[in-house]
């Protein structure tokens, strides 16, 4: 008898190792630099015998989905996500960084800060927290859902800027044959670093994800891996 539960036990254990060994992560749809983020992650987890996988949904879904547990967490937000979504804990290092920059079709001018758009018509993806935060306040802030979307619009002249992190918006404005009309301004608004989040629930695992991630960075290796990515996206047909 005791046989038979001390292998019932065995499988049970087993069992849930196993499915332990399976981490989902929400992946904000249609934005470039999401896949790039995913794919760090992917050879961080590597290393510690994880997989991987992603759910893509619109940014604000994918809150909703891992600030309740639905899924294990996110791939990649601003470091302040915690303070609004508790329940999702910031492994650090950062695991990458965007650089949120100003696109348009007719303006010329040198961009100096979020207050330099302030006057104009601007368009950002919803659920994007650099972009909500840096044009909070503004008066003339339309979001919408997703980056192909949101470069249509300005290419029908519904804005007069929009705001994307410079390399999932040249990716985009390239996949649309927009090259010859939207175009970015220099320099970008800023440099964000940006921190992978795992659900409350795997508390235990943010500490070992981090110290992968210290030691991916302090090799080089992440940094490599981030550009080899990036090349690869951007000259992809």
């Amino acid at each position: 008898m005791w046989r038979i539960v001390v292998i019932c036990l065995s499988l049970f254990v087993a069992g849930s190792s196993q499915a332990q060994s399976v981490i989902r992560l929400a992946r904000i749809a249609d934005i470039p630099d999401q896949y790039v983020g995913g794919e760090l992650l992917r050879a961080v987890y590597t290393k510690l015998n994880i997989k991987l996988e992603f759910v893509d949904v619109p940014g604000k879904r994918a809150l909703a989905l891992s600030s309740a547990g639905e899924v294990d967490g996110e791939i990649q937000r601003i470091g302040t996500l915690s303070a609004e979504y508790p329940t999702l804990l910031k492994v650090t290092p950062a695991i990458n960084y965007i650089e949120p920059a100003v696109f348009t079709t007719k303006l010329h001018f040198d961009v100096d800060g979020w207050n330099s758009i302030r006057a104009f018509r601007i368009g950002i993806v919803r659920g994007v927290g650099s972009s909500e935060a840096g044009t909070r306040g503004m008066d003339r802030v339309t979001a919408t859902i997703g980056i192909e979307n949101l470069i249509r619009m300005l290419d029908a002249d519904r804005f007069d800027v929009i705001v994307s992190d410079l390399f999932s918006g040249l990716v985009a404005v390239r996949k649309l044959n927009l090259q010859g009309r939207i175009y970015p301004l220099s320099p970008p608004l800023e440099r964000i670093r940006i921190f992978h989040y795992l659900h409350e629930r795997h508390r235990d695992l943010v500490p070992k994800v981090g110290q992968v991630i210290a030691q991916m960075e302090a090799s080089g290796e992440l940094a490599a891996l981030r550009e080899a990515l990036v090349k690869q996206v951007l000259s992809a047909p």
